[in-house]
């Protein structure tokens, strides 16, 4: 995981036009779970549930205009990843399956 000290107070990337599959929408909804709060994590840098080298990735693909992903485990143990596109054109909510 990363040290806190890479999360960013404000947006480290643009989001684009947000999406969601429907199976995204009914696990985030059935956890209770904010879509807000997924969203913010991910914009921040918070990417979630990723090895070291994840996040490493992420960093890089940041700076480099590559494709991030997050992935967050709800609290019904789900997981439902948040993928911004190399373009930045979209951010699309959706569960490991509907990849």
């Amino acid at each position: 995981m990363t040290s806190p000290s890479t999360y960013r107070a404000g947006p480290r990337f643009r989001l684009g036009r947000i999406l969601a599959t429907p199976a995204a929408l009914e696990v985030i909804a059935d956890a209770k779970a904010s879509i807000i709060d997924l969203l913010t994590r991910h914009i921040r840098g918070d990417f979630g549930d990723l090895s070291e080298s994840g996040h490493q990735q992420n960093e890089l693909a940041v700076a480099t205009g590559q494709r991030i992903l997050s992935s967050y485990v709800l609290p019904t143990g789900q997981t439902v990843w948040l993928i911004t596109e190399w373009d930045r054109s979209a951010t699309t909510l959706l569960l490991p399956g509907d990849y």
